[in-house]
């Protein structure tokens, strides 16, 4: 079983960021939106919002971490491209079924993948009428029958705080943050994704000594 990361945060907060250390080490990404990566270097990466490709990257995937950059515009695109021909009524309503339906099974794809993968999905965050941060998604099928977020043990918040963007570890000021007891020391953390794919993987025992940020040959 595949261990599902979500990251969530605003535009700017320094999501995509994170992974400027991941240059060089065992990581892949799919690009959903395809843009540009904003710092030097490359990460293998596949650029599509099909469902279908993407799970078969994921798949034929050698690398042990993933990351989905923009997960959430899965259900942005396809809504855009379909609410249009939608009509009314029933129409409408098996949009945002499938909508839901789409982003939950690529979830769950994710957990049968080999135990030694970590898959990112990192999304923008909204607020619920509680006030409360979460994923942005579209429709209440996502937000009120699946609870995106309760389907991740680890929900890291990016943010943004005076030049220095951090992760949130566990939930503060209304975000769903979580982690298990003791993965983390600290509620905020550099928003480094080496440094959080290299403590998660000790946490649980599955290492990747090609992802290790210290060089073991000049030890």
């Amino acid at each position: 079983m595949a261990v599902p990361v979500l990251i969530i945060g605003r535009s700017g907060a320094g999501k995509s960021a994170s992974m400027r250390n991941c240059v060089g080490k065992d990581f892949a990404l799919i690009n959903v939106l395809k843009k540009p990566l904003p710092f030097k270097g490359k990460i293998p990466t596949v650029q599509s919002d099909d469902y279908n490709k993407i799970m078969t990257a994921l798949k034929g995937c050698q690398q042990k971490s993933v990351v989905i950059d923009d997960a959430g515009y899965l259900i942005t695109n396809q809504f855009m491209r379909g609410h249009s021909n939608a009509g009314k009524g029933n129409g409408v309503f098996s949009l945002y079924n499938d909508l839901g339906d789409r982003f939950w099974s690529l979830i769950q794809f994710v957990v049968t993948m080999r135990e030694d993968q970590i898959v990112y999905f990192m999304m923008h965050e909204d607020k619920d009428d509680s006030g409360d941060v979460k994923p942005k998604t579209i429709g209440k099928l996502l937000d009120e029958k699946v609870c995106v977020e309760g389907m991740f043990t680890i929900v890291l918040r990016c943010v943004l705080d005076g030049e220095d963007h951090r992760f949130i570890t566990q939930s503060a000021n209304g975000a769903v943050s979580k982690s298990p007891m003791g993965m983390f020391q600290a509620l905020e953390i550099d928003n480094d994704l080496l440094m959080v794919d290299n403590t998660i993987r000790e946490y649980y025992g599955i290492q990747n000594p090609k992802n290790l940020e210290e060089d073991k040959k000049n030890d």
